[in-house]
């Protein structure tokens, strides 16, 4: 099977945006709403009362930072401040501003050329879904008794509900009872606020096609997909991206599968996924010493995963992700450093800001399209969920500077240069804690050495895998020079550092 995947893709820097905690605009009438302090910290609970109205009235900071594309965490009707708990997936939560706020931010951002892909949260509902609550309130004598997994004897009356559980049900769901018998439907992780769909239903199947496609024609661009692999269904993905796709050829479709995902990107179901096992090697390498070891294993999907690396070893890992997919695939991984489930990567590395500088610069120049969580470009740091989750602060006072234009100058090299978003990767050179590979496409050659460890390196390397002439390579970003002769590359570059140079074709 021939693989397409959206060619925009591949031109794409993506920011996510956890919509409560982005922006507030003034457009929305909050009289009587009880909403926690903008700058308090986040709680597992509170709301702070940000927008997608607020959203639209950032974009221009999005687009001087190089932003392309956002991808907003779940915007339908919820009940909770992260609204995976959905109630009515065809209004936008009216907090966030209703359909109109999203119909406005499309049009904006659209304007400006940049894509929106919103998340599907299609494994599971609230309690407050329609059809669920029909159940809790009739029985097996509702017609929606089929759209979720129930125990019958709850169904029939001879055992009580728990979707608030008593004390006697939750004992039930600690002791590993499982929801499905313990309170009487089955539950994402046995969580009562998030009974799981039936999938294999019909009606369920029609009800997330109807939905997926009625936003792609609402006019989004894509949809990131929760917990896909709990639909343990190739037929309905498959099924999902033919209407996907027949509403719009070029919508994107990328998964949350932690680890590799093989089975889903063959060309039939997803476009991609959240590449976080590029997310651990950058873990593993780029802080060194400053790898807070506690922290980043919080990330429940990293698992064992965060042991430190040297170069050799970041390589090898890269490398071997890179070639689990076909190169159509490889060229649209949505490529992050840390998100809402995670950790922030500036906590995990102990608020080392070379570590987070070096590893923004990988995301910028490795195949795939890089992905921002929003704030990291200007130092806001957090632990796990609800610190990850931290309010954007507006105050530029409070932003570390430096660190933005860092972040302003690795875009803008992508950007500026095709070799980073579609050229071919090669390895240079990798040992202790010196990386340096490149990307070549067409004319244009781009070398990048990014040095994690703690003294100065002057090394020197062959370039036949890359056939650069003899003669010095223009700097792009950095302060040191390179210089190619006799089929050897010599450069110099400090510690805990990065650098880039190129050479182009006349």
């Amino acid at each position: 099977m021939k693989i397409y995947t959206p060619e925009w893709v591949k031109d794409a820097v993506f920011y996510q945006i956890f919509p409560d905690r982005f922006a507030k605009s003034e457009r929305l009438e909050r009289t009587g709403l009880k909403l926690e302090a903008w700058d308090s910290q986040p709680t597992i609970f509170g709301f702070k009362g940000g927008d997608l109205y607020g959203v639209a009235e950032h974009l221009d900071y999005l687009q001087e930072l190089g932003v392309t594309a956002l991808y907003l965490n779940p915007i339908f009707a919820s009940a909770s401040n992260h609204r995976y708990h959905t109630y009515d997936y065809f209004n936008v939560d009216p907090l966030l501003g209703g359909n109109d706020a999203l119909r406005n931010l499309l049009m904006l951002a659209h304007k400006r050329g940049m894509r929106v892909v919103l998340d599907g949260v299609f494994n599971h509902a609230s309690r407050g879904f329609w059809q669920f609550h029909h159940v809790l309130e009739n029985g097996a004598g509702s017609p929606y008794a089929n759209w979720f997994h129930f125990n019958e004897e709850h169904l029939n009356w001879r055992a009580r509900w728990g979707a608030y559980p008593s004390e006697v049900q939750e004992n039930d769901l600690r002791s590993g009872k499982g929801s499905l018998n313990a309170i009487g439907y089955k539950a994402w992780w046995d969580i009562p606020a998030l009974p799981k769909f039936n999938t294999s239903t019909p009606a369920v199947r029609e009800f997330i096609f109807t939905v997926a496609e009625y936003w792609i024609r609402f006019g989004i661009d894509g949809w990131r997909l929760d917990v896909p692999g709990e639909i343990d269904d190739d037929s309905f993905w498959q099924e999902f991206r033919t209407r996907v796709k027949s509403a719009n050829p070029e919508a994107y479709i990328v998964g949350e599968i932690w680890n590799e995902a093989h089975r889903w990107l063959q060309g039939d179901q997803f476009d991609a996924v959240m590449n976080y096992p590029i997310t651990v090697a950058c873990l593993n390498f780029f802080p060194g010493k400053h790898l807070n070891f506690d922290e980043a294993r919080r990330a429940g999907g990293f698992q064992n995963q965060i042991h430190g690396m040297d170069a050799a070893q970041f390589a090898a890992a890269v490398e071997t992700v890179r070639r689990w997919y076909a190169p159509a695939i490889v060229n649209v991984q949505l490529n992050l450093l840390d998100s809402h489930d995670t950790p922030r990567y500036l906590t995990c590395a102990n608020n080392d800001k070379a570590s987070l500088e070096m590893a923004i610069l990988f995301l910028m120049c490795y195949p795939g399209a890089p992905c921002i969580y929003y704030g990291d470009e200007i130092g806001l740091n957090g632990g796990h969920d609800p610190d990850c989750r931290k309010s954007f602060l507006w105050d530029e006072s409070a932003w570390d500077k430096d660190l933005l234009a860092f972040a302003k100058a690795a875009i803008a090299l992508r950007h500026k240069h095709p070799a980073l978003r579609r050229g071919t990767y090669n390895r240079l050179y990798a040992d202790g804690g010196l990386y340096i590979f490149a990307r070549y496409y067409l004319d244009e050659t781009i070398v990048i050495a990014l040095n994690a460890g703690e003294t100065d390196e002057d090394v020197k390397f062959s370039t036949s895998a890359i056939s650069l002439p003899d003669e010095q390579l223009v700097t792009l970003l950095g302060s040191r020079e390179a210089r190619v002769q006799g089929g050897i590359c010599k450069l110099s570059i400090p510690a805990r550092s990065a650098a880039v140079w190129m050479y182009r074709e006349e």
